[in-house]
């Protein structure tokens, strides 16, 4: 299909907003840009001044009001730029994009080339500049007297107008210093020489044509620098291109007329990816595949990106490569790929961007002065370099998918490891005189050219190629130039959307089944609004239980970003919304992925695919470019006055505002969506959903006010943020997430978690980095520290000198007058780990620190007590500098200590940690303690601290404490603790209370209850006992602040516990029903452990042996009903019916009496007796408790223990030993539980070291 189309109506539908040029304004003349950081010891030549827009066409569009000064900016960031006929005058081209206040973006394409000054006002003002330089610099060099420099200062050009320059000197002043100048570098004679400054023409169009766009700018400046007149006014062209050419449908390619030759731009269709014109290829090959990869993952987990290169071209290349390979989500922050030096101040943003700034000559990385480097990504584009935060997890199939990409490279010529390959269009375009060449040229791209015609074309192709560099006409091209660089467009488009298909093949493989995780809990969207903040609106946890170990890093910390949040919001609100467009087609195209997916076992095992879309979509593309489907309207003649459009070689006409004007038919009933609209339209059914983003528009404002009103909103994002993370983190922590949906237990898993402080530590460096005066370090935080540790020793050392006179106690190091506990103490901890840490991870490894200390506030309000350090560390905007927000946000922090972590324990598993042990007898019996020789093991997550022997002779300070200290590494969260004794001594037993442990540096106490005698001859016996922990809230004065509301774990059982079962072997205090719901909630709780994924388990050993764990549970069943011949001792164990059972079998077995008997002799009756046996040959004394907790442990490990219980069940030695209403006579009971424990037969249960020391089973 090939048509005329023609863009009538509203703005919106047409190919270009506005047509801007910008330039020197001779009215106002020369004004120096103060924001470009130049001092005035640069020639003037070489200064940058003042740029302004001169025209600009239409005057305003409906929803693209026109913003001038941002438009300036972006179109001139340097400011206008001067040079003498001596210098380079290459034309450069650049492109910009805008955001409005509805997220609406539109782009800018800048031709920015050379031409001579006319106005004799600019030419005098830059001869008087070069004059006074000349004297500044010649009195500087010589210094021949104090008075001259004076004298040569106070004249400075930045406090005098051109106007008094120009006055302040007389006639031969202006003579010598005109002699004297003469052949200086950087100076300018009018006489001998002529001036240039840089114009710039601009294109505002509403989506990215970058092709098209320079194509048609570098037409007009052609025209505009060729002798010969174009054919017609420079305003036909510029009024077809704003008035006449449309935007191509969807799916359809469009040929429109620049001033020397036709221009071909295309447009996907809707189920294609979105339009993305910036060469990939391009960015590929300036930077590298693996330093893409790299970035791109900087920006997907929203770190703060920042590129530079001398380049601006190259920093659009490189941002709009990297946020169009996002696809499906959208980068939510701020977006300033060209940042002029009046916005320098944005890059004290505490908040993620992604930003490209001008590397100057010569400049380096040092001297921007950047804030906080913590969470940046630096990226020096000229040099190949990508400098990534130190904890940047890697892409999932990083390898493979970096392999794939270099094969999609290789395949166009452009090397992996970048730097060459790239063929960039020249700056200047084809121009044919032939209108038959012309005629020829576009019935080629059309396909309409017959076999003769084509090979006649491809004959004359040839022969421009051979003859080289011969032109078509004055300053063109030859024919075969022309072919060669629209084969290039086609290859770099073919490139561009192959490269991208491989990226949205990645996503669509990692999130094919994120539908399945959206949660939509709200009945419409107005209670969905009200309620977003405490609204899950995805199962986080499930979603990761189902990718591989590999991709964990990476993905928690994703699904944390705002972009993945909107992504998942948009899911949500298209419940009752139209979807967006970009959520639309990625949905579709996993649908479609669904429907011809084959291989359904790679999917399953999630093993990597490559995409196999890349050829189709390339043909696609391919075919719109080759034949065009539309013809746009060509340029005419317009209605203007004979004398107007006079052509002046080298000089761009100024354009007749009243012939541009025409046309400018915008529809003035159109609105743009408001949230007033989208709630209007709730009644109706569907509707549009706008999305809140950034205020572009006002960052690009660099006037005192708006930059006041940036920063304010900077304090009040930092505020906010720290709400919605401290209330996510508790809400994860407390487990209300997986209750609500009905999960079960309350339990963070240990990624998710590390994932949510990593984020704490980010927000906390940038709060900290916002406003610094000077960075000194990456951490900003860190560095706050180190002068506050400095402030303090120096104001500790000074008041100690005055006072010591001699005496002793004052000679100690100022750390030991610290208090334990303390801010400067922890500090000093982390100066100590032999870690390797940098100054990020010593300001994250004491943030890790503090928050499992519950002293993150307070370290931090202490930290914030200094003014007058934060006076000199800080700008006034700065958010510490803000009291009222501070308060809020420490008080946000305040809030985390009502849940326990251990945080800095499980990261930092190497150090070194020095525990306490404290052994605390019954009061009344605590004198038998001086008899006892007793030792501990503790162990836990990480391992154990191996035997400590408890010295001896410490009675006299046991009511304090019964210390042994040891430096022992890090066990990691304490789980079990085994306490024994030598059974020496006179009295050699012990009422044991409980045993308390406490970590040095975390503060960390563990309480494990034991309730139970030590010794021979008392209780069971035991010499040695394994007790169950438990993290206990901090208490004390010091601790009178700090409480914790997360729920306890199951410790070892009390001796209260123990009561109760004694009493149940004459007369239960139980039910039956009770002690079987009991039997059956300890399965139930084990069999959810193993359903939780890996890295939600919780402490195995507590679900067995602790409180309520499977051991006391079946304790509790073998006790009821269990008759006692004892008149005089009330202790009644399990485990003497366990032994004299074994006994029994193996009596009768040996007498030959078992086949009279209801048990059946086979594997199962054996097992039990050998385990038994083994059991009580065992060296360890733990008594007949530990013993049976020994066997249920080992019997659930073999998958015995559900065999084990019919035995005991049909022993004639049970009939004789438990009354007629035991549980152990009720077969329907036995065959329950046997069921029970049954199911737990499916499950690997790996034991703790610590309860099978000693037995090799």
């Amino acid at each position: 299909m090939n048509g005329t189309a023609a863009a009538t109506g509203s703005a919106s539908c047409r190919f270009a907003h506005y047509f801007v040029e910008c330039g020197v304004d001779t009215e106002t003349g020369l004004e120096p840009d103060d924001g470009a950081g130049e001092g005035f010891e640069q020639s003037p030549i070489r200064r940058s001044f003042k740029s302004k827009v001169l025209v600009h066409y239409p005057e305003s569009t409906d929803r693209n009001p026109f913003n001038k000064d941002a438009v300036n900016m972006l179109c001139m960031p340097r400011g206008l730029s001067f040079r003498t006929r001596a210098e380079r005058l290459d034309s450069q081209f650049h492109s910009f994009t805008m955001s409005s206040d509805d997220g609406t973006r539109s782009y800018g394409f800048v031709h920015t080339f050379y031409e001579e000054v006319t106005s004799a006002q600019i030419i005098t003002a830059m001869q008087t500049l070069c004059q006074m330089h000349h004297v500044e610099h010649h009195s500087a060099s010589s210094a021949s007297s104090p008075s001259s420099s004076s004298s040569s200062s106070a004249s400075s050009p930045s406090t005098s107008s051109m106007d008094s320059l120009v006055s302040s000197l007389d006639e031969s002043d202006t003579e010598s210093l005109v002699s004297a100048c003469l052949g200086c570098a950087g100076s300018f004679d009018p006489a001998r020489d002529t001036l240039y400054v840089s114009k710039a023409l601009c294109l505002l169009t509403p989506l990215p044509f970058l092709q098209a766009a320079r194509e048609f700018l570098s037409q007009l400046h052609q025209a505009v620098t060729s002798h010969t007149a174009p054919p017609l006014p420079i305003e036909s062209y510029i009024h077809n291109i704003l008035y006449e050419v449309p935007l191509p449908p969807p799916g359809r390619s469009l040929r429109f007329h620049g001033v020397q030759g036709p221009i071909v731009c295309q447009r996907p269709g809707p189920g294609e990816l979105p339009l993305g014109e910036y060469p990939l290829g391009e960015a590929f090959s300036l930077l590298g595949v693996d330093n893409m990869v790299q970035l791109l993952t900087c920006a997907l987990l929203e770190t703060q990106v920042l590129l530079c290169s001398h380049d601006y071209q190259r920093l659009m290349t490189v941002a709009e490569g990297i946020t169009t390979l996002l696809f499906p989500f959208q980068w939510q922050h701020i977006y300033l790929p060209i940042v002029s030096a009046p916005l320098h101040h944005l890059l004290d943003a505490p908040v993620p961007f992604l930003m490209g700034i001008q590397r100057r000559d010569g400049s380096q990385r040092s001297s921007l002065h950047l804030p906080h480097e913590t969470n940046l990504c630096f990226v020096d584009i000229d040099n190949r370099c990508v400098d990534a935060p130190e904890d940047l997890p890697v892409f999932p199939d990083q390898t493979e998918l970096i392999q794939e990409l270099s094969e999609v490279l290789l395949r166009f010529g452009v090397p992996p490891q970048g730097g060459g390959g790239v063929t960039t269009p020249a700056t200047a375009s084809p121009r044919l005189s032939s209108l038959v060449l012309e005629d020829l040229m576009e019935d080629r791209r059309n396909g309409n050219l017959g076999g003769e015609e084509l090979e006649v074309l491809e004959r004359l192709q040839a022969l421009a190629r051979r003859c080289g560099g011969e032109k078509m006409s004055d300053g063109g091209k030859t024919l075969g130039h022309v072919f060669e660089e629209e084969e290039e467009e086609l290859k770099a488009a073919k490139l561009n959307i192959q490269l991208r298909e491989v990226f949205a093949g990645r996503f669509a493989a990692m999130f094919g089944q994120y539908e399945e995780f959206v949660i939509h809990s709200a009945l419409d969207l107005d209670s969905w609004l009200s309620n977003r903040e405490g609204t899950f609106s995805f199962d986080k946890g499930s979603f990761l239980s189902g990718q591989p170990a590999t991709h964990l890093h990476f993905l928690s910390r994703f699904l944390e970003t705002s972009m993945f949040s909107s992504f998942v919001d948009g899911k949500v609100i298209s419940r009752w919304a139209e979807r967006e467009p970009l959520q639309q087609l990625f949905d579709s195209r996993l649908e479609r992925e669904r429907l011809y997916d084959t291989d359904e076992e790679d999917s399953r095992n999630c093993r990597y695919r490559k995409c196999t879309t890349v050829f189709e979509s390339a043909q696609v593309i391919e075919r719109r470019l080759l034949k065009a489907d539309h013809t746009a309207i060509h340029p005419h003649l317009l209605d203007m006055r004979i004398g107007q459009g006079r052509h002046h070689p080298g000089y761009f006409p100024k354009l007749q505002a009243d012939v541009l004007a025409q046309g400018q038919n915008t529809n003035k009933d159109s609105q743009p969506w408001t949230l007033v609209t989208l709630t209007q339209g709730l009644q109706g059914g569907k509707h549009t959903f706008v999305r809140k983003n950034l205020r572009q528009a006002k960052l690009l404002d660099s006037s005192p006010q708006a930059v006041t009103q940036t920063h304010r909103e900077f304090v009040d994002g930092l505020l906010s943020e720290c709400r919605l993370k401290t209330k996510r983190m508790l809400m994860e922590r407390m487990g209300k997430e997986n209750v609500e949906l009905g999960q079960g237990e309350a339990n963070i898993p240990g990624l998710q978690e590390n994932t949510l402080i990593h984020g704490l530590c980010d927000l906390l460096e940038r709060t900290w980095g916002h406003g610094l005066q000077l960075k000194q370090g990456r951490s900003a935080l860190w560095s706050h520290l180190l002068h506050y540790q400095a402030a303090r020793v120096k104001t500790e050392t000074a008041a100690e000198s005055p006072g010591s006179n001699g005496s002793e106690h004052r000679t100690f190091h100022v750390g030991t007058l610290l208090l334990r506990g303390s801010l400067i103490q922890d500090m000093r901890f982390i100066q100590t780990m032999r870690e390797g840490l940098s100054e990020m991870g010593q300001a994250r490894a004491w943030i890790h620190l503090a928050l499992e200390k519950k002293m993150l506030s307070h370290h931090l309000k202490e930290l914030l007590t200094n003014q007058e350090l934060l006076r000199q560390l800080y700008k006034h905007h700065a958010f510490l500098l803000c009291e009222e927000e501070r308060e809020q946000f420490l008080f946000h922090l305040l809030s985390l200590n009502t849940v326990d972590y251990l945080c800095f324990t499980r990261v930092f598993t190497s150090i070194s940690i020095p525990y306490r042990v404290v052994i605390i007898p019954m009061k009344k019996l605590s004198i038998a303690m001086a008899t006892v020789d007793p030792w501990v093991c503790v162990s836990g997550e990480l391992g154990d601290s191996d035997i400590r022997q408890i010295p001896k002779n410490t009675q006299e300070i046991y009511f304090q404490v019964c210390v042994h200290s040891a430096a022992c590494k890090n066990l990691g969260r304490l789980s079990t603790l085994q306490l024994g004794q030598e059974n020496s001594g006179l009295l050699a037993k012990c009422l044991i209370d409980c045993v308390m442990v406490y970590n040095e540096i975390t503060e960390h106490t563990y309480k494990f209850p034991c309730g139970r005698w030590l010794g021979k001859g008392v209780g069971d016996g035991s010499l040695e006992r394994v007790l169950i922990g438990q993290l206990v809230s901090p208490g004390g004065e010091e601790d009178a602040g700090r409480w914790t509301g997360t729920p306890p774990e199951l410790a070892s059982p009390s001796q209260t516990v123990r009561a109760v079962l004694e009493s149940l072997g004459s007369r239960s205090r139980l039910l039956s029903v009770e002690v079987q719901e009991d039997m059956r909630e300890a399965a139930n709780n084990l069999v959810k452990h193993f359903h939780k994924p890996e890295q939600e388990r919780g402490n195995l050993t507590v679900l067995l042996c602790g409180e309520g764990g499977l051991v006391l549970s079946l304790e509790k069943f073998l006790l009821h009903g269990l008759k006692s011949n004892r008149l005089f001792q009330r202790n009644v164990f399990v485990w003497d019916f366990v032994e004299k059972a074994v006994f029994s079998v193996e009596t009768a077995d040996q007498m030959g009496d078992l086949h009279r008997s209801t048990l059946t002799k086979g594997p199962p009756c054996d097992l039990l007796c050998h385990y038994v046996n083994a059991i009580n040959a065992s060296p360890r004394n733990i008594g007949k408790e530990g013993k049976f907790q020994l066997f249920v442990c080992l019997g659930i490990r073999d998958r015995l223990l559900s065999h084990w219980l019919p035995l005991l069940a049909d022993c004639s030695l049970t009939v004789r030993t438990y009354e007629d209403g035991a549980l152990l006579q009720d077969r329907a009971a036995v065959h329950s539980l046997s069921r029970i424990l049954h199911t737990l037969n499916e499950f690997t249960i790996t034991l703790e070291t610590a309860l099978v020391k000693g037995v090799d089973l």
